[in-house]
C-alpha cells in the first residue's frame, strides 16, 4: 500500500509546485519577525530628561545651547553605574523667578548644588528623538520602565498559552484553516495595537496577538514540510526559518523609514492581510486530509501537484495510506513524552534547550537595542549573522549530524554572553561584535532544536490522532517535519 512519500516520489518531491508553495509561505515567516522582535523599534527608549516649567523660557532668554541648559538646570551625573539623575529627578526650583541669572542661575539659591532638593518629574519628560515610541507616548521611563518588559512578556505568555490550543486546532480543522484564522486574527490585533488609546489596551492586544501569531507561523512550517519529499524536508525547514531572518533585515529598513511607532505598527500589520490570499494559493495538506479519510480531496491535490510538476497524473490513489498504521493502533497523548526513560531524557533535554535558546536569543536582540549608538545599523548587523548560521547548518547537518553542531553552538553562545559581562560599555564595537557571535551561535541552536525535535521522537508521537493531540509544547513547531 503506497504512502504519501511514495506518491510524492512519483509526482515530484521538490518540483515547481513545492517551490511555489515554499516561496509563498516563506513570506509568512518573514512577516512574523516584526511581530516577535518589533519591540526594539516600537518601544525604544531615547535620551530623556525631566520637563521643568520655566526652563525653556529661561533658556531662550539667555540664549543657551542644549548642553548649557542641561549644565545649568539639570542634576549632574550620579555615581558610577547609576543612571543620570536628570532622567528621573529634577531640582525643586521655581524657574520662573526673575532673579535667576543667566551665568549660573542656581548659584544664588545654594552654595553647592548637591544641597538643593530633588523631586520627581511631576510635569513629564522631554525626549530627544525626532520620532515617537510606546515609551515616549505613555512615559514608560523611570518608575514605569518595567512596563516595557511587561509589554514584551505578554507576547511570550501568548505564545505559551497559544501552543496549548493551536496544535489541536490544526489537527482538528486542518492546517490551512488554522493558518488563515490565526493570520486574520493576528492582522486585526496588529491594527488595533496601532490605534490603542492607552497602555492597558495595548498590552491586552499584544497578549491576544501572541496567542495566535505563533500559530500562524507554525501552520506554515507544517504545511511546507508536509508537501515536501522526504529528502528535502530538512532543507526547506532550515530555509523557512532563514526567511524569518529576511524579515529582521527588512524590519530595520522599515523602522528607519518610519520613526513613529503607530505608523510603524500599521506598516508591519497591514501586509499580513494579504496572506488571506493563501486560501486560493495554498491547498490543504494531503497528509491531514488522509488522516480525516477525505481521499477524494487527496487524489485531487496529488493530481494538481503532478500537473504543476510536469509529471503524469496517477491513475488510482484509492489505496493511499499514512506512513504507518501505528496511528490507528495507538492513542498518542502528552504522557507519551515521558513514558520511557529514553523519552523522558529526550523531553527534558529538549525542554531545557527550548527555554535557554529562547531566552538567550531574545536577550541578545534586546541587548543590541539597549547599547546601540545607531540602533538601526546595530540591529541590521546582528540580523545578518543569522544567514551564515543557516548556511552552517545546511553544510554540516549531513556531514557531522546535528548533535555536535548543537553542542558547539551552545558553547559559543554561552562563551560570548559570558565575555560580554567583562567588556566595557565604552567599547561599543567590541560589544556588538561579541553579541553577533553569540547571536549566530544561538540561532544555530534554535534551528537545530527544531530539527532534532522531529527526528528524536517515534512516529506515533509526531503524528497524533486529532482528538488526542491537544498539547504540543514547543514540539508543535516541528510536529510533522520528519513524517
Amino acid at each position: 500500500m503506497p504512502t504519501v512519500d511514495d506518491i510524492l516520489e512519483q509526482v515530484g518531491e521538490f518540483g515547481w509546485f513545492q517551490k511555489q508553495v515554499f516561496l509563498t509561505l516563506c513570506l509568512l515567516s518573514a512577516a512574523f519577525a516584526p511581530l516577535y522582535v518589533g519591540i526594539i523599534f516600537l518601544a525604544f527608549t531615547p535620551d530623556h530628561r525631566c520637563l521643568s516649567p520655566g526652563v525653556a523660557e529661561l533658556s531662550r532668554r539667555c540664549g543657551w545651547s542644549l548642553a548649557e541648559e542641561l549644565n545649568y538646570t539639570a542634576p549632574g551625573p550620579g555615581a558610577a553605574g547609576e543612571a543620570s539623575p536628570h532622567r528621573c529627578r529634577r531640582y525643586e526650583v521655581d524657574w520662573n523667578q526673575s532673579a535667576l541669572s543667566c551665568a549660573d542661575p542656581l548659584a544664588g539659591l545654594a552654595a553647592n548644588r548637591s544641597h538643593l532638593p530633588l523631586g520627581p518629574c511631576r510635569h513629564g519628560w522631554v525626549y530627544e528623538t525626532p520620532g515617537s515610541s510606546i515609551v515616549t507616548e505613555f512615559n514608560l521611563v523611570c518608575d514605569d520602565s518595567w512596563k516595557v518588559d511587561l509589554f514584551q512578556s505578554c507576547v511570550n505568555v501568548g505564545f505559551f498559552l497559544g501552543s496549548l490550543s493551536v496544535g489541536y486546532i490544526a489537527d482538528r480543522f486542518g492546517r490551512k484553516l488554522c493558518l488563515l484564522a490565526t493570520t486574520l486574527t493576528s492582522a486585526v490585533l496588529g491594527v488595533l495595537m496601532a490605534v490603542a488609546p492607552d497602555y492597558t489596551s495595548l498590552v491586552l492586544f499584544r497578549l491576544l496577538q501572541g496567542l495566535v501569531s505563533k500559530g500562524s507561523w507554525m501552520s506554515g512550517y507544517t504545511l511546507i514540510t508536509e508537501f515536501m519529499g522526504l529528502g528535502h524536508r530538512r532543507t526547506v525547514a532550515i530555509l523557512y526559518q532563514a526567511a524569518f531572518t529576511v524579515g529582521l533585515v527588512l524590519l530595520s529598513g522599515v523602522a528607519y523609514a518610519i520613526p513613529h511607532w503607530r505608523w510603524l505598527q500599521l506598516a508591519i500589520s497591514l501586509p499580513i492581510f494579504l496572506f488571506l490570499f493563501y486560501y486560493w494559493c495554498v491547498p490543504e495538506s494531503p497528509r491531514w486530509l488522509l488522516s480525516q479519510k477525505r481521499n477524494a480531496q487527496v487524489m485531487k491535490i496529488m493530481g494538481h501537484i503532478a500537473r504543476k510538476n510536469g509529471k503524469l497524473p496517477l491513475v488510482d490513489l484509492k489505496m493511499l495510506s499514512l506512513e504507518e498504521d501505528v496511528t490507528e493502533k495507538l492513542s498518542p497523548s502528552f504522557a507519551d513524552l515521558f513514558r520511557t526513560p529514553q523519552l523522558r531524557k529526550h523531553t527534558f533535554i529538549l525542554m531545557y534547550l527550548w527555554f535557554t535558546s529562547s531566552v538567550l536569543y531574545q536577550g541578545l536582540i534586546m541587548h543590541v537595542g539597549a547599547t546601540g549608538a545607531n540602533l538601526y545599523l546595530d540591529f541590521l548587523y546582528s540580523a545578518l549573522v543569522e544567514f551564515p548560521a543557516a548556511f552552517i547548518i545546511l553544510v554540516t547537518a549531513e556531514r557531522c549530524g546535528l548533535i555536535r553542531p548543537l553542542a558547539l553552538s551552545n558553547l559559543v553562545a554561552g562563551a560570548a554572553c559570558l565575555a560580554m559581562v567583562f567588556i566595557s560599555h565604552d567599547l561599543h564595537w567590541l560589544n556588538i561584535t561579541v553579541a553577533c557571535v553569540g547571536r549566530m551561535g544561538i540561532t544555530i541552536v534554535f534551528q537545530i532544536v527544531c530539527l532534532v525535535n522531529a527526528e528524536l521522537y517515534p512516529t506515533f508521537i509526531r503524528i497524533a490522532k486529532p482528538k488526542e493531540n491537544t498539547i504540543y509544547l514547543q514540539i508543535q513547531t516541528t510536529e510533522h517535519a520528519g513524517t
